[in-house]
């Protein structure tokens, strides 16, 4: 059993005047249903009794200011209801679904119960949160509005409202039968007929098993609380990858379903994209991208409506091909959705233990769907700042590492081999005559050879290595963990790999053909430091160029 906690009486209510039994009756029934239940005698606020009240209307009716937004609504619902004699439904302000309907509990008249006070649809959440982020309701933002935000179906609604019923009938029953705390003496009860005993006691065995059937329920719906509650923290990840993996792990738990996917649109190729996957008879990686209007997954991204089916044969719709192996004939694909911007589809499918997806698994999505939009939207974010991060790095001309990575590289390198007495090499290289391949054959042709240059560098290095562009035509490498010998073997390794790639006019140059200098320093006593190491490098190359180009040449070496 769950254990409650002690009720602290709000100001907006006076739990005092409410019928006997009939406080924890309520309380049990919003625990069970996940929904708020308020027992109004007029008009709202304050209640008789209020459970599980949504931490939004708290916050409203708490408020001098916004208080008279839910006047039309929960204010007057009482009224309404009485005078309509039957149970009325309405959305409020908030976008959260009500419903008021008249009861007679304990022999008192005139009663009402508000019931509901959840979202059922993941629009409506979208608009209040922008309304709280950046609308009118900025104002009473705060920690407190968030507290218990209470999201449902309206499957879920009418069925609290059928057991506000059974409740309160049971309770009337067992009150009219003298079981009621306080209504009869002893002696009434010794005189009373075998008869209205039975019944009493059959009223008190259905009210006992209707408790009990809430308190089980209670518990499971505790737990599936929790764990909506946490769908959010569950899903989301600092890396990408991982948040898309999440989401489809999590949804395959919280649906019970065998077969999840995620799938999210690439806007610049108008494709959905198969981010991660879980079950698929198939290797993930060969599904092909989705353009939207194409397949289910593409209907459901270009309409932003969810497609449900319960069976394939009887829904009119193609079957998958048989090597997908498919256990069943239903499935879900949902949309989601951020501000109304497209962003992905998620499908579900496969149901565990061979059961067919309905409105209520199709209202769970609803809930988790603005988790999981949150969820994308950050993980779209990091993407963006991953790739922004590389583009402040990377030479857009021959996409390698520019300069600025380059010398935190060298700084990181550097102190590493002063800590633990590790070699370390630095190359500097110059293509030959370039400034006359340029003048001669024009930029475009210029550009086309720094990055037929670069490909050189890249196919002669090992994985440690780092190759970057200095400026103009001119390139570094470099060589951790790498001693003057090994480093003079790549170097020459790279200027015949350049000399022996044909360039267009390339024939035209000096030496026929395109050539680099290299100039090597190592890391040493008197070479100590970052500036010390490159300027080394670039003297050894000036040496290079002074002696005829095409060459290989140390720092240290004596010029001839």
């Amino acid at each position: 059993m769950v254990k409650k906690s002690p009720i602290a009486l709000s100001p907006q209510e006076h739990r005092e005047d409410a019928p006997p039994s009939w406080p924890e009756i309520q309380d049990s029934l919003a625990a069970a249903s996940g929904l708020a239940v308020l027992l109004v005698d007029g008009y709202q606020p304050p209640a008789v009794v209020v459970s599980n009240n949504n931490s939004i209307c708290q916050t409203f009716q708490s408020s001098p200011e916004h208080v008279a937004l839910c006047d039309p609504y929960c204010g007057s619902a009482h009224s309404r209801a009485v005078k309509a004699g039957e149970m009325i439904e309405y959305k409020c302000h908030a976008g959260l679904s009500c419903f008021a309907k008249p009861v007679e509990i304990g022999g008192k008249r005139k009663l009402a119960v508000i019931g509901g006070r959840a979202f059922v649809k993941s629009l409506d959440y979208q608009q209040l949160m922008e309304r709280f982020r950046t609308g009118d309701l900025q104002s009473i933002a705060s920690d407190e509005v968030f507290a218990n935000i209470l999201i449902s179906d309206s499957h879920r609604l009418s069925e609290l409202a059928e057991r506000v019923d059974r409740a309160g009938h049971q309770l009337q029953n067992a009150s009219s039968n003298g079981s009621g705390a306080g209504h009869t003496t002893p002696a009434e009860k010794v005189v009373q007929p075998p008869a209205r005993v039975e019944k009493a006691e059959t009223a008190n065995r259905d009210l006992e098993q209707e408790v009990q059937r809430l308190r089980s329920e209670l518990e499971y719906r505790a737990r599936f609380t929790d764990s909506l509650q946490h769908f959010l923290e569950r899903i989301s990840c600092a890396d990408p990858a991982k948040t898309y993996n999440s989401i489809v792990t999590n949804s395959k738990e919280l649906l019970r379903s065998e077969r999840a996917s995620l799938m999210v649109l690439d806007g610049n190729t108008n494709e959905l994209v198969l981010k991660a996957a879980s079950g698929l008879a198939t290797d993930p990686s060969l599904v092909a991208p989705v353009r939207v209007g194409e397949g289910v997954s593409g209907e459901v991204i270009d309409t932003g409506k969810a497609v449900m089916v319960k069976d394939l044969r009887t829904a009119g719709r193609k079957p998958a091909p048989s090597e997908r192996s498919y256990k069943t004939n239903s499935f879900i694909s949902y949309p989601i959705t951020i501000s109304g911007r497209k962003v992905g589809v998620l499908n579900v499918t496969d149901k565990s233990g061979g059961g067919t997806y309905d409105e209520v698994d199709l209202s769970l999505l609803e809930i988790i769907g603005p988790q999981v939009a949150l969820a994308l939207e950050r993980a779209e974010w990091q993407e963006r700042a991953t790739e922004f991060q590389l583009m402040s790095i990377t030479d857009a001309l021959t996409a390698l590492p520019n300069r600025r990575y380059l010398e935190e590289r060298l700084a990181e390198e550097l102190n590493r081999s002063k800590r633990y007495d590790y070699p370390m090499s630095f190359l500097m290289i110059d293509i030959d005559d370039f400034k006359a391949y340029n003048d001669k054959n024009g930029h475009q042709a210029g550009d086309l050879a720094l990055q037929i240059t670069a490909h050189c560098l890249k196919s002669a290095l090992r994985a440690a290595d780092v190759a970057s562009r200095y400026g103009g035509e001119e390139f570094c490498i470099l060589l951790p963990q790498t001693g003057m010998a090994e480093a003079g073997a790549i170097a020459d390794r790279i200027r015949q790999r350049v000399s022996t790639t044909e360039f267009p006019h390339g024939k035209a140059q000096p030496l026929g053909h395109v050539t680099i200098s290299v100039g090597v320093s190592t890391f040493a006593k008197n070479v100590d430091t970052s500036e010390n190491i490159i300027a080394a490098a670039d003297r050894a190359l000036y040496q290079a160029k002074s002696l005829g180009k095409d060459r290989v040449v140390f720092y240290g070496d004596k010029e001839s």
